[in-house]
């Protein structure tokens, strides 16, 4: 068997079970941060988590599949090391970016839906409580 070939199959025996650990890592540790971007409903935030999943292996199992492609031969036993420490590495780099991107996006998520809660009224206005006057509000605050 050629060296290329051996290489090619080493690569993805070790990229795609990479790929699934890391998919069902973060998807069984995120759990919680997203009930908790969700405000606590666990029905969207599992959906969401399963969508993600699905997204997650889309894009990095079609890194990987495109990334397989070498341009020069692989020669010999230290080819295939070198050629797979560069492949390897970079497929564990976009799976970072990836898992980090997605954390920032809930992250920000999160920290609106917070502001969001802290800028509404604890209860809706009604009527027994009538809105200051601008000279009440002049005097209350200091105009």
């Amino acid at each position: 068997m050629d060296m290329t070939v051996t290489t090619y199959l080493v690569y993805l025996l070790i990229a795609v079970p990479l790929t699934i650990w890391v998919a069902r890592t973060l998807s069984r540790n995120g759990r919680i941060f997203l009930v908790d971007v969700f405000h606590g409903n666990a029905a969207f935030a599992d959906a969401v988590n399963r969508l993600l999943v699905v997204g997650f292996y889309l894009i990095n199992l079609g890194f990987v599949t495109l990334f397989l492609r070498s341009d020069s031969p692989v020669l010999d036993a230290s080819g295939v090391f070198e050629q797979l420490s560069v492949k390897l590495g970079i497929v564990m780099l976009v799976l970072g970016v990836v898992h980090l991107t997605n954390v920032w996006i809930f992250n920000k998520i999160r920290t609106r839906s917070r502001l969001d809660s802290m800028t509404r009224p604890p209860v809706p206005p009604n009527d027994t409580v009538q809105p200051l006057t601008a000279a009440e509000q002049a005097t209350q605050y200091g105009y």
